[in-house]
């Protein structure tokens, strides 16, 4: 197993996902990227003889703001070891009553108010616009989906996730106004990640945790203790849901060209690039 084809299969999430049941092979990776760190080491470990690599999106220390991520390092780290679908979990509030805490949502859409992220690896010198209208791979949310359902885990499929800046939670305003805008789930990180993973090309599936109600619902505001709280039973469902989906996800076959997305969405002609920018970005555009 060379160094460019470690695992075919990353896990993004918070501390606690490569904690699972029947994980063998542990060890860290420590890569440097053009972009700088990742957020932290990759864990490396194989679950039914299949190898798959996880990354705790804020650092195993979680020392890291939603806007502070590193981003770019994290798609590019991922893709250097030869990783070509990418789970994505993350913790939300729900914006609808029948999307309760504990229950899971996996979106087919996002909406993204964040402000000032670098969300792409196109820019100085090299331009390119890749096709967002459908922005996750629908054969692995399916596999998702299915094995939520058969391990009685209560999943939502479809709805839109709105990203916001945060770190602070909703302004009761804000989340009236995102459930008049019939948004399904909030959340801080997703949308910015899953742009990036588009443009590397990866199968991109996320999986929203749901944690609470955002300000909407007046008997229950929420606050870092109640999400804190409810995550500890998210993640657990979740460590189940990997066991099972894991052995699935290479043998679905890809209907969405996910891979081959940055196909003709390059506009600067290659003899015209700089060639500091497409050294930093050539694994991307390979």
């Amino acid at each position: 197993m060379s160094e460019k084809n470690i695992a075919e299969i990353g896990v993004i999430g918070g501390t606690g996902l490569y904690a699972i049941e029947g994980l063998t092979d542990i060890r860290e990776i420590e890569i440097d990227t053009p972009f700088g760190k990742p957020s932290d080491n990759l864990i490396y470990g194989k679950l039914a003889s299949i190898p798959v690599v996880f990354l705790p999106r804020h650092g195993r220390k979680h020392a890291f703001l939603p806007g502070e991520i590193n981003q770019r390092a994290n798609m590019w780290a991922l893709k250097s070891i030869g990783v070509k679908t990418i789970i994505s979990a993350s913790a939300v509030g729900s914006l609808k009553e029948e999307i309760a805490p504990t229950h899971f949502c996996i979106p087919d859409q996002f909406v993204d108010e964040t402000k000032g992220r670098i969300s792409s690896f196109f820019g100085n010198g090299i331009v390119g616009h890749v096709p967002m209208a459908h922005p996750f791979c629908s054969a692995i949310q399916k596999i998702i989906y299915d094995e939520a359902i058969k391990l009685g885990i209560k999943t939502h499929f479809g709805g839109t996730y709105c990203c916001m800046e945060g770190p602070q939670f909703s302004t009761k305003a804000e989340s009236e106004m995102h459930r008049k805008l019939g948004y399904s789930v909030i959340g801080m990180t997703m949308a910015t990640e899953a742009k990036l993973a588009r443009e590397a090309g990866f199968c991109y599936a996320p999986v929203s945790m749901i944690t609470d109600y955002d300000a909407w619902k007046e008997e229950e505001e929420v606050s870092q203790e109640l999400v804190s709280e409810r995550m500890k039973v998210n993640i657990l469902n979740m460590r189940k849901l990997l066991i099972s989906v894991i052995p699935l996800i290479g043998k679905a076959a890809c209907k969405d060209s996910c891979a081959s997305m940055t196909k003709g969405c390059l506009i600067t002609h290659k003899e015209n690039f700089p060639k500091e920018t497409y050294e930093k970005i050539r694994l991307i555009l390979d």
